[in-house]
């Protein structure tokens, strides 16, 4: 029995005088430096993710049309150039990489974003591609008319 209490008196002894018990607690501290950090990093490349190609869209009154899943947009830039959905196209592929991409056939609603420098018979060409090609849900973006 001497063994014992010398035993315990010497861990003790080890410890310190009215050493505290070890901490069982998680510390959260780096995992909250993290999320921050992260919710940084996304909200910096969440815009530049959205942004494709860059189009001075025509100011008009009409609302906006209530949207049930993303749609295939295509666009058409100042000097002529398409895109679809951010990826540069030529005319001649324009058809079959919409078809490609539509999920419904051709009812997919399809919309063309068109600048507003740009020539008004290339933005139509590119309609007139699309329709030839059987697709009837064709629409034009335009940016909502600050009222005076």
């Amino acid at each position: 029995m001497g063994i014992a209490l010398g035993g315990a008196k010497a861990r003790r002894g080890r410890r310190g005088r009215g050493a505290a018990a070890p901490i069982g607690d998680i510390n959260v501290t780096p995992l909250v430096d993290v999320m921050l950090v992260l919710l940084i990093v996304f909200m910096v490349a969440a815009p530049l993710m959205t942004m494709g190609v860059p189009v001075d869209l025509p100011k008009t009154a009409a609302s906006s049309m209530p949207l049930e899943k993303k749609p295939i947009t295509i666009t058409v830039t100042d000097a002529g150039d398409l895109s679809i959905d951010g990826d540069p196209v030529s005319m001649q592929m324009l058809v079959a990489t919409v078809n490609a991409l539509a999920v419904e056939g051709t009812d997919e609603r399809l919309y063309v974003r068109g600048d507003a420098s740009a020539a008004y018979g290339s933005i139509m060409e590119v309609m007139g591609e699309l329709s030839a090609a059987g697709y009837g849900q064709i629409g034009l973006i335009t940016e909502r008319r600050q009222s005076d």
